[in-house]
């Protein structure tokens, strides 16, 4: 029996429907950047009209939006939660689905040991999730440079954007599995992978709209904030370690306790 290739395969529908969905998501906001931005100062001054903690809430506060780089920054938050929700997804269901299906017992029967076992199960989910994400670089970069409008942007700040969405799959990924083997019994992913994700989103949120920073240190979204990377054309390393730190913490977390957990069997 090749776990990764049944795991893979039980999460390609999702992975296809995930692709499209972004892609559709990119080509339709890029399309629209040529006309947006021939109204880029009104589209300021009107931004400029909104509260500074709502700005700050969502990550606008000071992006230019007649700037390539701007406009893409200011909806780059639709596709870390997109990206966030997927991984989570496959993080909580990765162990749990066995569980919750009473078949965990068999797959345990066969004569392949558990960290065999889960290291093909997140090779899987990897797997899914570099699909998701090439087509996310590769849709992110043709549009880009399809629709800048012959006004220039930064490559370098791009790939930056780019990657804060590996790193918050990651994230979501691994800790999803953490808590899902943390957890006694999981029925349904979704109430779980929602709640982390929006809950962290608005953690970020609320800590943007009071300016505290101390509530930057508990969630990604801070750690990859594109306000940040567009003005500063780099990553907030010291908030990006957090995050790093966080996902090799989950993982090792993950193998101690799948090796150590007690499966129930069918009777």
């Amino acid at each position: 029996m090749n776990i990764y290739a049944q795991e893979f395969k039980m999460k390609f529908k999702s992975v296809i429907s995930w692709s499209i969905a972004l892609f559709l998501i990119i080509f339709i906001l890029m399309s629209i950047y040529p006309t947006m931005a021939s109204e880029a100062e009104l589209l300021n001054d009107m931004l400029a009209n909104f509260p500074e903690e709502f700005l700050m809430a969502f990550g606008m506060d000071g992006l230019d939006m007649s700037t390539v780089l701007g406009f893409f920054g200011i909806y780059m938050f639709i596709n870390q939660i997109c990206v966030s929700i997927q991984a989570a997804n496959y993080g909580f269901s990765l162990v749990s689905v066995e569980e919750r299906e009473l078949t965990a017992d068999f797959l345990l029967t066969k004569p392949v040991g558990r960290t065999t076992i889960l290291t093909s199960k997140l090779l899987a989910a990897l797997t899914s999730l570099a699909i998701t994400n090439i087509v996310i670089w590769v849709t992110s970069l043709v549009t880009v440079s399809v629709f800048s409008d012959g006004r220039p942007y930064e490559t370098k700040t791009l790939v930056l954007l780019l990657l804060t969405v590996t790193f918050l799959q990651l994230f979501f990924l691994t800790v999803g599995v953490l808590i899902s083997l943390l957890l006694r019994k999981i029925r349904n992913v979704t109430p779980f992978s929602m709640g982390l994700v929006f809950g962290l989103y608005i953690i970020n949120a609320f800590g943007g709209m009071i300016g505290d920073d101390k509530l930057t240190y508990i969630t990604p979204f801070k750690h990859f904030d594109s306000n940040y990377i567009v003005k500063n054309a780099a990553l907030d390393l010291p908030l990006v370690s957090i995050s790093v730190a966080v996902i090799v913490i989950s993982v090792v977390g993950s193998y101690f306790l799948y090796t150590r957990r007690n499966i129930h069997s069918v009777t």
